[in-house]
């Protein structure tokens, strides 16, 4: 039995283009706006022939001229620098004669909606102020370019703060986030983690700290899954994985693709474990190995071994579902890779949990071989493991590599038929249920349980011999 896994572990103003209800008083040329001026009926006092020739010429204007903007001032309700803006505007369109006039009642009423919109708001501060008066008096003058120019810096402004308070929200979102964690909420975690990163957009410039969060509702996720049984959410954490791994590409940040891949693998190895079929798990030997791809010896010689290991426990566990022993060997290769760089001198209990796994992995092996050599070797692995696995220090471990080896024995003694190492297995795996119950592991309990039954015959059968 395997009891090993290890984890590597960012002022829009809106027109209608409908106004509601237009109201045109043509008996006295005065017009009062209120809707839609699309219409060619309006009647400013103003000839279509001599508002065609004031658009087409805003400069040097005759004296009648200037007499008609003196007119359109009164009946717009326009000072003389808005009309003539207004002209000027009618004067990079091409409107046909006839429509010029409901054009510049509709500009003429733009500009009295303008005269409300740069007005100060509650929470500007004394910077914004002041550039919404400059863009009051540019409207003013009819200087609508740079008026939206002033805007335009307002609401750089106005964005640059609300992208401050989002960037404060979601910390204090992911500040829960962390509380939840604190408190094995995993699930809850998700969820403020979740929300942390909803306060950015997909192209923040914040996108760091968006992945960063999403890559802590990714592993809450996975807790809770693996923790609490919860394949909803060991699901829920592959679909997080893989949208961070294309968020995250390979050739913009080949080390934070890598973690992911390996992440990746832990979620689809445990879910794998617990579905039927083999699909997650080659899954997650694919993603293993794809990180592994960057997580190289050389590069980074401890990560590379922690891959390797999980790369065993996944190969293992196909093994396990598949005939044959290909996928055994496979993984007893990996875990032997592991251990070059697992060292009981740097590491001493993962050095031990991995000769624990390659116990497992080489007895079986042996038992879909004959002979005893494979066997063996997976006694000596469970050796190893139990000179840093010990009572004392880390009883439940101590049980698992001490039961694990008394199953090896039991098939060994069959084997060699030897009453003695049956008996000695006999007393390990009962050894390693009161253990395991002791600290309330009842998988490992149940499993040990259904060994030692099968254990018990062994001694009488061999006497029978």
């Amino acid at each position: 039995m395997k009891r090993a896994f290890a984890f590597c572990a960012i002022l829009l103003v809106c027109w209608s283009s409908k106004l509601a209800c237009a109201q045109v008083k043509a008996d006295t040329g005065g017009v009062a706006i209120g809707g839609n001026v699309s219409s060619s009926t309006i009647n400013i006092g103003v000839r279509p022939e001599q508002l065609a020739a004031l658009v087409q010429q805003s400069t040097d204007l005759s004296e009648s001229q200037k007499k008609l903007i003196t007119h359109l001032e009164g009946e717009l309700d326009l000072n003389q620098r808005q009309v003539r803006a207004a002209l000027d505007i009618l004067g990079e369109k091409d409107i046909p004669p006839e429509r010029l006039a409901a054009k510049l009642v509709e500009i003429a009423e733009r500009f009295k909606t303008l005269q409300a919109i740069a007005s100060a708001q509650p929470g500007d501060n004394l910077e914004i102020i002041a550039s919404k008066s400059e863009a009051q008096k540019a409207i003013d003058a009819g200087e609508l370019i740079k008026a939206d120019a002033v805007l335009a810096d307002v609401e750089a402004q106005q964005n640059q703060a609300l992208d401050r308070f989002a960037a404060n929200a979601a910390a204090t979102a992911a500040q829960r986030g962390d509380i939840a964690l604190a408190r094995l909420r995993y699930s809850e975690a998700a969820g403020h983690f979740a929300k942390a990163a909803a306060m950015f957009p997909p192209t923040s410039a914040h996108q760091d700290v968006r992945t960063d969060y999403l890559t802590k509702e990714a592993d809450a996720l996975f807790s809770q899954g693996n923790e609490f049984g919860d394949n909803a959410a060991l699901s829920s954490a592959i679909v997080r994985f893989r949208s961070l791994a294309e968020l995250e590409p390979r050739e913009r940040v080949p080390r934070d693709w890598a973690v992911i891949q390996n992440s990746l693998g832990n979620a689809l190895e445990k879910l794998g474990e617990r579905e039927t079929g083999t699909e997650r798990l080659e899954e997650s030997v694919a993603a293993y190995r794809a990180a592994l791809t960057e997580f190289t010896r050389q590069r980074a010689p401890l990560d590379w071994a922690v891959i390797q290991n999980n790369l065993g426990n996944a190969l293992e566990q196909l093994g396990e579902r598949e005939s044959g022993t290909e996928r055994f060997e496979q993984s007893v290769v990996a875990y032997r890779e592991a251990l070059t760089e697992r060292t009981r001198e740097r590491l001493p209990l993962k050095w031990a949990m991995t000769q624990n796994n390659l116990g497992v992995a080489l007895e079986q092996l042996g038992e879909r071989e004959s002979g005893t050599e494979r066997l063996e070797q997976s006694v000596a692995a469970y050796r190893e493991a139990l000179t840093e696995r010990t009572r004392e220090r880390v009883p439940r471990d101590w049980a698992i590599s001490v039961g694990n080896q008394g199953v090896v024995l039991i098939v060994l003694a069959r084997r060699n038929k030897d009453i003695a190492m049956a008996n000695t297995a006999l007393q390990q795996i009962e050894a390693a249920i009161e253990t395991v119950n002791a600290a309330g592991d009842t998988y490992a309990a149940a499993f040990f349980k259904a060994r030692l039954l099968e254990a018990a015959e062994v001694p009488q059968t061999l006497k029978g011999h």
